[in-house]
């Protein structure tokens, strides 16, 4: 029968569960799949090479960093804040560890030492905004600049490499001609989901970029959570040169300025709120594979056509109005969920409606959960069902 098996119900709830949360939070993500799905379509039809299976693969190399980046960086925003080392210590990670293999450390032992940099540069972070009180533009400008100087003075060379065409490659990068680095994106991704929705970690990084004050009277401390949030972007800047360094074996020393706005611009575009308090995961790998596609997609267009124009510049150009619009969408939504709402007739009719829908579907799942016949069960959920058709 339709509605005498569990199976059923979890169907009818998370319909519902699902209708609820693109009503309330998922509007700005399907906006942005709409906008990749039309940009994807005009680069296509532009030029039909950006679609070929290499491209792809390339773009799924250069987005497994920025993305990764942009995981680890909306634990900080969720709580106001921001962390603008993340590039130059994601390359700083990439140097130590890219000159330490070439001084004879083994392959595999770049990986601990690339996440275990990041993360000490994240919670040094976390303690210059958390304890010291340092602005976190100021804390984390400064800790760029240190990353990027101290791996120059490090490296002692222009450029760092590391293999090509070895294991290492495979496993983060490209393993011949299949994406990796999406897979490794995919999980990171739902671990990233589970801390910041299913768990204490999550919640209080979110009440902390709601409201600070009210979440450290609430008794909950507010400093350790700060600490662990920039330490998670510490730790994801690690992770994203492991990627780096498996997807372009040749690293310069004293670069990386710059990738922490792409991740960061991702992260607005995905629907992570610039004030705090609301954050959205799937939308920071949205926003950056959105980022990705443009960068792409110009280069191709732009040299089919001949035109002699900077893609680079020209995705800055447009990132920033796209950046922009995304903040304001942001502001706005947060402008009228404080504006007090006077309800009319109608919307307290709508209201009434949907509370008696539930009232009924909650009768139905009763019914289902009771232990009478078959039969019986049928017949009260025939009559359910004709009250909810009459709403």
């Amino acid at each position: 029968m339709k509605y005498t098996n569990s199976f059923a119900r979890s169907i009818r709830r998370t319909k519902n569960q699902f209708i609820d949360f693109i009503t309330n939070k998922g509007k700005q993500n399907l906006i942005v799949i709409a906008a990749l799905v039309v940009l994807t379509a005009i680069f296509a039809l532009l030029n039909p090479n950006f679609i070929n299976k290499n491209n792809i693969v390339s773009m799924a190399q250069s987005l497994a960093p920025y993305a990764v980046l942009a995981l680890g960086v909306t634990f900080v925003i969720a709580t106001g804040g921001i962390d603008l080392s993340i590039g130059t210590v994601c390359i700083a990670s990439a140097v130590i560890a890219g000159k330490l293999y070439m001084l004879g450390m083994p392959l595999w032992a770049t990986i601990p030492v690339m996440i275990a940099i990041g993360t000490l540069f994240g919670y040094i972070n976390g303690l210059l905004v958390a304890k010291l009180k340092l602005p976190a533009f100021i804390a984390t400008l400064g800790t760029m600049m240190f990353a990027r100087g101290i791996s120059a003075i490090i490296a002692a060379i222009p450029n760092i490499f590391f293999p090509s065409g070895t294991w290492f490659n495979k496993a983060f990068s490209n393993a011949n001609g299949l994406p990796t680095g999406l897979f490794w994106i995919i999980i990171l991704g739902a671990v990233c989901m589970y801390l910041m929705y299913k768990c204490k970690i999550g919640r209080y990084i979110l009440s902390i970029g709601s409201n600070e004050e009210a979440t450290r009277l609430s008794g909950i401390d507010t400093e350790k959570y700060k600490i662990i949030a920039y330490t998670f972007s510490g730790v994801a800047a690690g992770i994203a040169a492991i990627f780096w360094a498996a997807s372009f074996p040749t690293v310069a020393a004293a670069t990386g300025n710059g990738m922490e706005l792409d991740a960061i611009a991702g992260v607005y575009i995905g629907g992570t709120s610039s004030a705090g308090g609301t954050a959205s995961i799937a939308g920071s790998i949205i926003g950056n594979i959105m980022l990705v596609i443009i960068r792409s997609g110009l280069n191709f267009v732009l040299a089919k056509f001949n035109l002699n124009l900077n893609s680079t510049y020209v995705t800055y150009a447009l990132t920033g109005l796209i950046v922009v619009a995304a903040v304001l969408m942001d502001v706005l939504k947060n402008k009228n969920a404080a504006k007090v709402k006077i309800e009319t007739e109608k919307d307290k009719a709508k209201k009434a409606k949907l509370l008696a829908l539930a009232d009924l579907e909650n009768e139905i799942d009763d019914v289902i959960a009771s232990d009478i016949g078959n039969e019986e069960k049928n017949i009260k959920i025939a009559e359910l069902e004709k009250q909810i058709a009459a709403l």
